[in-house]
């Protein structure tokens, strides 16, 4: 298509190449043209389809004298094959040359006559002990079509009878290519050209090995390793490769020398050419990241889809590969070790036997192509072919030797799996092809230790759920285990497995991440993506399980009962109008509720604050991994940079290794910023937490929260001062005698300093203050149960009041049926989170020195909510394979689930404490 010719019959009359071409038709009497297209000429023996002279068998087509005048009739000069000349035409009709010389040796003249036998242009002797008459068919089993192939009618039988009579080193070559092309198929009953190959391997025996293999016949290709059980994992576990790798070093030992052996369909040996130009590698690519294909640990990839109309263009003669890989002994002499092929697309005796992973059933073989367009041809050579089959998927996989420490290796292996395309449209048609370096090692050990320690940990996690359990059924006052006691065990249990599952998985991530990049001689080997689905799982079930712990989280905060207790007293008393009466009475001066007001936004500010500023973690996170460049460590490859070259090629990427570098990322990041908040901000900034305790002093205001039924957590706010409703210039001089210790210090007893406490109240304690709280909560209840003398805010105050008077008389231990005690947690409590003293006739307050109060706040719980946000940034990320994306979503899921806990969470407040919720801003 990029040129023009004249039509039969016309002669070019001047061409300059392209498409400027002027023709000329032939006169009558000369209607042939000559075969350089530029004159015509008279054809005694008739014409072809292109308007050329044509010639009988063994005769050549004259059409110039020996000096070179154009003759104006053609001549067709008969070739002399008597014993003198031997001679006869040669292929393209143009010359008399000596006859093929098995013509000449079994029929002593160009003749093959009967009862020899005549076959692919060679003539052969007819006797005992040929081989049998081969099959010139090619199976396509994937189309289910089987066709006799045009290259094995002409050459299939005559390769075979050269190769055994003569030892032919091309006719043999050609055989095993033929076998090759039929997928080294074999069947007990065919004698197709496998068939036809094997009968020669065993007919030769006699004719000795090479290189002591015993699969390698002198004078015949190493097409088989052979076919006896267990043969394939002696080949490929048996004998080490003989030279150690190493991440860093000379090329020698940090690079794979594979080379090949090419030969064309004919048997020809073309060249020795080394992989690293790219000669497997179907898709395009550039010389540097072909390279990097063969450098020790890293892991290759490459796949596109390319047109069938470009296969046929570019692969018009397929070409057959012998593969070995280079190295040197000890002495510096240069060795070849032959890389077995594993074809998925074999068949023994009609069925695959390369397609699962127990290798004491595999056939491995030596020869593998990449296109073949010559076999699927059926009628004409000079025609498209029917089908041609292409090498879809090649890889070439590295195993390291378990327990090495110095790089040692198995033999490699190159698995090719080949598809086959019936021509239809090749313009339209397309076939998606790939290639491949794996490194793998055994991960057998790997996974029994993880497994091991799921275990352990797991086991663990048990007996601490049930401990929680224990410590929550004291706490809630109940002694019976019924289905919320199951229930709360299997929310506990959650959790914990989380935790376990994420440290497990952390664990391996940085394992993987330190040993294998960190190495010099290799020891240890990544997974391969398949070896990779169960940490998935992993990551996936403790995002699940962590997913229930922060929602059990958010239920609990969003149900605790809390009440600030105001300590003011009135001061003096006002003239008040009495309604309905006329009369003017002398009243209580009211106390102010706008301190009430003050401390629950407070409250309300601090409810989601948390030990680390969650946009700069997301947003330091990204920038080191995606700016700096960490993310590069999660490449399946050797280097440790965190740069790479815009040509280099780039490996794909590890999903352990991904999460390894992102989770030691959030942790890292997240320990500075707690450790800068702790030490530094909140010592020389702000504390928020213990403001906000100094702040109830000040205000007079004592919180009384119950995060469970009968336990919870008291802040002592009742002021030394006795009033806090004062004006700026008292104020200041409260904080200054309190500064200069001029008056009493703020604990909860005398001469203490300790505001802040555990309660465990006990159980007539707990069903009083709920008698008082229904009052709050009946104006909810059904019309019928309301006071009809009173309105629903009249109500709602005097049950205010009475709780107030009740919460403040209980602290001053005015009901001794109810009083309480104060008393040091044990070390063994504060460890397992529990308290071991029932609370049966007497409350009991334990001395609290670190806010505990905090654990009803996204401020005690930022464990939890860290590794939620590490799970779930870690999830997107191995769903998308984008950091910036984890990042962004976890940043707008914090804050859905902040909004969502300051919503509902000033609800409860303002449920709980009476304060009208306009006033919560």
């Amino acid at each position: 298509g990029s040129s023009c010719v004249c039509e039969p019959g016309y002669r070019m009359v001047s061409s300059n190449g392209g498409f400027s071409v002027t023709c000329e038709k032939c006169p009558e009497n000369m209607s042939g043209v000559t075969q350089d297209g530029w004159n015509c000429i008279t054809c005694p023996k008739g014409l072809t389809s292109r308007g050329n002279c044509k010639c009988p068998n063994n005769e050549i087509l004259v059409e110039r004298s020996i000096d070179g005048i154009l003759l104006n009739e053609a001549l067709c000069l008969h070739c002399n094959g008597s014993e003198q000349s031997f001679s006869a035409s040669d292929a393209s009709g143009s010359r008399c040359v000596r006859c093929e010389k098995t013509f000449i040796q079994v029929s002593k003249s160009c003749d093959c006559n009967s009862p020899n036998i005549l076959t692919g242009g060679l003539c052969f002797l007819a006797r005992e002990g040929l081989p049998p008459k081969g099959v010139a068919t090619v199976r396509y089993a994937q189309l289910g079509i089987t066709l006799t192939s045009a290259w094995f009618l002409k050459n299939l039988q005559s390769s075979a009878f050269a190769c055994w009579l003569y030892s032919n080193l091309t006719a043999c070559q050609t055989l095993g290519n033929m076998c090759v092309m039929n997928m080294n198929s074999l069947s007990s009953s065919s004698t197709d050209a496998c068939g036809l190959f094997q009968y020669i391997f065993v007919s030769t025996a006699r004719e000795g090995i090479v290189h002591s293999i015993p699969y390698w016949r002198h004078n015949l290709p190493w097409l088989y390793y052979g076919d006896q059980p267990g043969l394939a994992s002696q080949v490929l576990e048996k004998n080490h490769f003989p030279t150690a790798f190493s991440f860093k070093g000379t090329d020698k030992d940090v690079k794979l020398q594979f080379i090949a052996a090419s030969f064309d369909a004919a048997g020809n040996f073309l060249k020795w050419q080394s992989l690293e130009g790219g000669i497997l590698q179907l898709c395009p690519d550039t010389q540097t990241k072909l390279n990097a294909a063969f450098a020790f640990g890293t892991t290759y990839q490459q796949s596109c889809k390319i047109s069938v109309s470009k296969v046929l263009l570019d692969f018009a003669n397929p070409i057959f590969y012998d593969l070995f890989l280079e190295y040197n002994d000890g002495n510096g002499q240069q060795h070849l070790w032959a890389v077995p092929v594993l074809n998925l697309n074999l068949q023994y005796n009609e069925k695959f036997v390369n397609q699962g992973s127990n290798m004491n059933n595999w056939l491995l073989t030596r020869r593998f192509f990449l296109v073949d367009t010559l076999s699927g041809k059926e009628n004409d050579l000079g025609k498209p072919p029917r089908v041609i089959r292409i090498a879809s998927k090649i890889t070439i996989s590295i195993r390291l030797v378990s327990h090495t420490q110095r790089g040692t290796i198995y033999p490699p292996l190159i698995t090719v799996a080949y598809t086959d395309v019936l021509i239809q449209n090749p313009e339209t048609q397309s076939v998606m092809v790939s290639f491949a370096v794996s490194y793998e090692m055994n991960q057998s050990e790997a996974q029994i230790q993880t497994d091991i320690a799921l275990g352990v940990l797991g086991g663990l996690a048990v007996l601490w759920s049930l401990l929680k359990t224990a410590g929550w059924k004291r706490r809630t006052g109940s002694s019976i285990i019924d289905l919320q006691t199951v229930f709360k065990f299997l929310l506990f249990y959650a959790g914990d497995l989380a935790n376990v599952f994420f440290i497990i998985t952390m664990g391996t991530g940085i394992y993987w991440l330190v040993f294998f990049k960190a190495q010099q001689f290799v020891s240890v080997l990544l997974p391969l993506p398949s070896q990779e689905e169960d940490f998935v799982t992993y990551i996936a079930c403790a995002f699940s399980l962590k997913a229930l712990q922060f929602l059990h989280l958010l239920v609990s905060q969003l149900t605790i009962d809390i009440f600030f207790i105001d300590w003011e007293r009135p001061k003096g008393k006002v003239l008040k109008a009495v309604e309905g009466e006329g009369v003017i009475k002398s009243a209580a001066a009211p106390v102010s509720i706008w301190r009430t007001y003050f401390i629950a936004n407070e409250w309300n500010e601090i409810q989601t604050m948390r030990k680390i500023n969650p946009l700069f973690q997301v947003l330091a996170v990204l920038f080191f991994l995606e700016v700096v460049g960490f993310s590069n460590l999660a490449l399946m490859d050797a280097s440790s940079s965190l740069t790479r070259s815009s040509e280099s090629y780039v490996a794909p990427w590890s999903r352990i290794l991904r999460f390894g570098v992102s989770a030691a990322l959030w942790v890292a990041i997240a320990i500075l910023q707690v450790t800068f908040f702790a030490v530094f901000y909140e010592r020389f900034v702000e504390d928020k937490i213990s403001q906000f305790v100094d702040l109830c002093c000040v205000s007079n205001i004592s919180v009384f929260l119950l995060s469970h039924n009968c336990f919870g957590h008291y802040i002592h706010g009742r002021s030394v001062h006795g009033h806090a409703d004062t004006n700026m210039e008292e104020m200041n001089m409260n904080l200054k005698r309190e500064a200069e210790n001029l008056c009493s210090q703020r604990g909860l007893l005398p001469n203490t300093d300790g505001q802040t406490f555990q309660i465990s109240i006990s159980r007539k304690m707990r069903l009083h203050y709920d008698w008082i709280h229904e009052t709050l909560t009946r104006k909810r209840g059904p019309a019928r149960l309301l006071d009809s003398s009173a309105n629903t805010f009249e109500q709602s105050t005097r049950a205010y009041n009475a709780m107030n008077k009740f919460l403040s008389s209980f602290i001053d231990h005015v009901h001794k049926e109810m009083d309480y005690i104060v008393k040091d947690k044990l070390l063994l409590e504060r460890i397992l989170g529990m308290e071991f003293m029932e609370p049966i006739d007497k409350s009991i307050f334990y001395n609290d020195e670190g806010h505990s109060f905090s654990d009803v706040l996204y401020y005690g719980n930022e464990t939890t909510l860290l590794i939620f946000d590490i799970l779930f940034f870690s999830v997107v990320d191995l769903a998308s394979q984008s950091f910036v994306l984890a990042a962004i979503l976890t940043y707008l899921q914090q804050e859905i689930f902040r909004f969502i806990r300051n919503t509902l969470g000033q609800k409860n407040l303002a449920s709980k404490t009476l304060v009208d919720q306009r006033f919560l801003i």
